[in-house]
Formats: structure tokens, C-alpha cells, sequence
């Protein structure tokens, strides 16, 4: 008698055919696959959210909630996002093929479906789905704060010191906040950007195109400080302290209850005594120069 296969991994199979739940689940189980079923797509959220599996195979098409709306609705999730998606159609039009990678699906087989073809899928989607978790891992336990965004700045992975770093600043929920935004849409070819919070300053370097790292350093440039430091007028480095905690003209001129008009025309000395162009720029220098 053959000895029982390993327990290979957790594939959740949707589908509202029972009869192909049915012949999959047979397959899948004995190849050594632990196997949830969900006859449609509220129930394989509510699924995923009580076990969450390696894979999922997601019927495209099913009455109510409909593969893709269920796959665009995982993707939202911060915890069953990047569980990779291989969709399941018997429809052979490109139209429905993209529309499953537009919704987040990795992957796609056709119905009838060819078992060998599926396992060869699973397989690889579930093999560089738990290298990248081991890689984030690897980063997390080194305790590196480090996020992922994505083209409108919403997070889509941080480690768990980048969000505890990231968490207080943030005005809209799990997206970088409105500083960092308003940097990232207009930097020019710097690589930084310093934030103060809490007697910390925080350093935003940008990795790659989608992807930060966050330093922390001791200590906070008070304006009285950057006013000796710079020979700053009393005005002009209080205008300089608040553009280091990314506050806009509009913001500042609130804060010292002045018109932006006249922020800008304190940050135009400001920015010629210190011998830079931008406000990145001079937030850069502040944290260059007030460094420990």
C-alpha cells in the first residue's frame, strides 16, 4: 500500500458547477493539496479570510458575484492580496482573458480543464508566491522599514516597522501620506525626503520607481534652531520648519496666519540664503546639516 502524500499546500477552488467542484477537488486532494471549496464569491471571501490558501482557482463566470469582481475584491485586502488568482473559463474571447488580468488573476486555464496543465500552474504560482513572502519576511525580521505602493499611492506591502512609522502620518487610509505624495509627483531627481514627527526626523528614500525605505534619526530642527543655524529671520525659519514637515504654502500660511502669497515670498529668501531652488531641496539640507 502506497504511503499518503504530503500536504503540498492550501488551494481554495470556487466554482458553482458541483460537478467540477467535485472532480478537481479529487485531483487536487490527491496530489497532496490541502482543498477548500466555495460554490461563489461572498463565500470565498468569507473563506479566505478565516484560512487563507496559497492559491486560488476562481470560476469566472458565476451568477451574483462574479470572478472578477471577487478577485478585484481580495486584491483591495492588505492580508489576501498577493494570494496569486488563476482563473477558470470556458470562454475562449481575449476580452474575458484580459478582463481576469485586469482584476488581479495571475493566470487562467480553459474549460474542459486539463488537471496536468492546472497542477503545473498551481504549482509555480504557489512557488513564487512563498518566495516572495520569504523574502518579506527575511526584511521584517532584520527590522528594515521598508513599502511598496502602487501608481495612486495606495500601500500595498510595508514591513511592520514602516507602518508603525508610516501610520501617524497618513491623511487618507493605507496611502503614503499627502508630503510624501506631493514629492513623489514633483521631485526633481531627488532621491530623499526628510519628515519630522514626534522628535524624529524620517528620511524617505525612494529604492525604485514603487518602492521606499524610511530612516529614522534623533533629534528635531526647531525654528529657532534653523534661524541660528542659517541666519534666518524669525518668519523665515518658522516658513522653513514647516516646509521640512511637508506642509504646503496654503497649510503654512494657516499655521502663521499670512497669506501663501506671503509664505512664498519668505521662502524665496529662504531658499536663496540656504542656495537652493526647491523645497526638497531645502527640506534635504536641513536633515544634511542637522544630522547627528
Amino acid at each position: 500500500m502506497n504511503a499518503p502524500k504530503p500536504e503540498r499546500g492550501i488551494v481554495l477552488l470556487v466554482d458553482d458547477a458541483p460537478d467540477n467542484l467535485r472532480m478537481l477537488h479529487e485531483a487536487l486532494q490527491s496530489q497532496g493539496y490541502m482543498v477548500l471549496v466555495a460554490t461563489d464569491g461572498q463565500s470565498a471571501l468569507d473563506s479566505v479570510q478565516r484560512l487563507p490558501p496559497d492559491v486560488i482557482v476562481l470560476d469566472a463566470r458565476m451568477p451574483g458575484m462574479d470572478g472578477f469582481e471577487t478577485c478585484r475584491r481580495l486584491k483591495e485586502g492588505l492580508t489576501t492580496r498577493d494570494i496569486p488568482v488563476i482563473f477558470m473559463t470556458g470562454l475562449s474571447d481575449t476580452e474575458y482573458i484580459i478582463q481576469g488580468f485586469q482584476a488581479g488573476g495571475v493566470d487562467y486555464v480553459t474549460k474542459p480543464i486539463v488537471i496536468d496543465e492546472l497542477l503545473a500552474r498551481i504549482t509555480t504560482h504557489m512557488h513564487r508566491a512563498r518566495l516572495v513572502t520569504h523574502t518579506r519576511s527575511a526584511i521584517d525580521s532584520a527590522g528594515r522599514a521598508i513599502l511598496a505602493f502602487d501608481p495612486d499611492f495606495a500601500i500595498t506591502w510595508a514591513t511592520p516597522l514602516a507602518q508603525r512609522l508610516v501610520q501617524p502620518l497618513v491623511d487618507i487610509p493605507d496611502h503614503l501620506p499627502s508630503a510624501i505624495r506631493q514629492w513623489l509627483k514633483e521631485r526633481d531627481g531627488e532621491s530623499a525626503y526628510p519628515l519630522w514627527h514626534n522628535g524624529e526626523r524620517l528620511l524617505f528614500t525612494l529604492l525604485e520607481p514603487q518602492l521606499l525605505c524610511i530612516q529614522r534619526h534623533a533629534a528635531q530642527a526647531e525654528p529657532d534652531m534653523l534661524a541660528r543655524m542659517f541666519q534666518l529671520t524669525a518668519r523665515e525659519a518658522e516658513a522653513l520648519y514647516w516646509v521640512t514637515l511637508g506642509k504646503t504654502n496654503r497649510e503654512i500660511g494657516e499655521i502663521m496666519q499670512i497669506s501663501p502669497r506671503t509664505v512664498n515670498k519668505h521662502l524665496e529668501h529662504v531658499f536663496e540664503k540656504l542656495g537652493v531652488e526647491t523645497r526638497t531641496a531645502a527640506a534635504a539640507l536641513v536633515l544634511s546639516r542637522t544630522s547627528a
